[in-house]
């Protein structure tokens, strides 16, 4: 009985693992076709990888989208550990009821959509432009402001903080460090876990980003790698080779950032529930 039950398990789990990785495998193969064999559904490699990826910095500047897009998520990522776990660090540690009623409105802000806020935003970046141009429409400070932090990485975090051992903060104030100094010396290097899991989302969410960049920024030198795909994918004819080997080329970072990072981003997701 032990044995079908495991089978059974084992099937399921193989049939899950295949459907799922399924549309990378081909994404990956029809990257090597042409546009046609894509449309025909061929779902054997073929011999055109280079010849789209030729077409691909023939037509488009891929390399400025890529460091468009690296760049924004690098510093979005940055900026947001720093701040998300300074804000969950202080919410959790100088615990108080107006910082709870704070931090309680800060969640309730999760509940709105982005789409109510996409106009006012505009807005503020257009009235912005006319103040500091570096920060207005059509820039990286733009795009990287109004993600550079959320509710939820303050959450995450905070969860996190409640784990952490309070002896510790302690023994480093009885030491005669600063609250900053505690916070640099002692809970930076104890949570490397929860910085990485952070990393992990907050990368993601920022290289994939789509809706907001779309809409601020408005000239081919600023795009980034979803809306180059997106504009590979607008055409009167599209070339579905081509759109192929650019998504393989967009997923690589995030893969790689994942992958490197797996243990830590489980370790730290189990941190947090915990």
């Amino acid at each position: 009985m032990a044995k079908s039950k495991r089978f059974f398990m084992y099937l399921f789990l193989s049939i899950a693992a295949i459907v799922s990785i399924f549309p990378f495998l081909w994404m990956v193969v029809s990257s090597t076709n042409q546009s046609v064999d894509v449309t025909r559904g061929r779902l054997l490699p073929g011999t055109h990888l280079l010849e789209n990826l030729r077409k691909l910095l023939d037509t488009t500047d891929l390399q400025l989208s890529l460091m468009n897009s690296a760049k924004i998520s690098v510093t979005t990522t940055l900026l947001a550990l720093l701040i998300a776990s300074l804000a969950g660090y202080g919410f959790e540690v100088f615990r108080s009821r107006s910082k709870d009623i704070v931090f309680n409105i800060l969640l309730l802000s999760m509940m709105i959509p982005f789409a109510a806020l996409m106009i006012p935003l505009y807005r503020m970046f257009g009235q912005i432009s006319n103040v500091f141009p570096w920060m207005g429409i059509d820039t990286m400070t733009s795009v990287i402001l109004p993600t550079v932090t959320t509710a939820f990485l303050i959450f995450f975090f905070r969860q996190s903080t409640k784990m952490f051992p309070k002896e510790l903060l302690e023994a480093g104030r009885m030491d005669g460090l600063s609250e900053l100094g505690i916070f640099l010396r002692i809970y930076l290097p104890t949570m490397k876990t929860t910085y990485a899991a952070g990393a992990i989302i907050t990368f993601m969410s920022s290289w994939n980003n789509y809706l907001w960049p779309l809409i601020v920024l408005q000239t081919p030198q600023t795009k980034t790698m979803p809306l180059l795909i997106s504009t590979l994918g607008s055409g009167y004819a599209p070339d579905y080779g081509m759109i192929m080997i650019a998504i393989v080329i967009g997923t690589i970072p995030t893969a790689l950032v994942f992958f490197v990072m797996q243990k830590q981003f489980v370790a730290g997701m189990v941190g947090s529930v915990k």
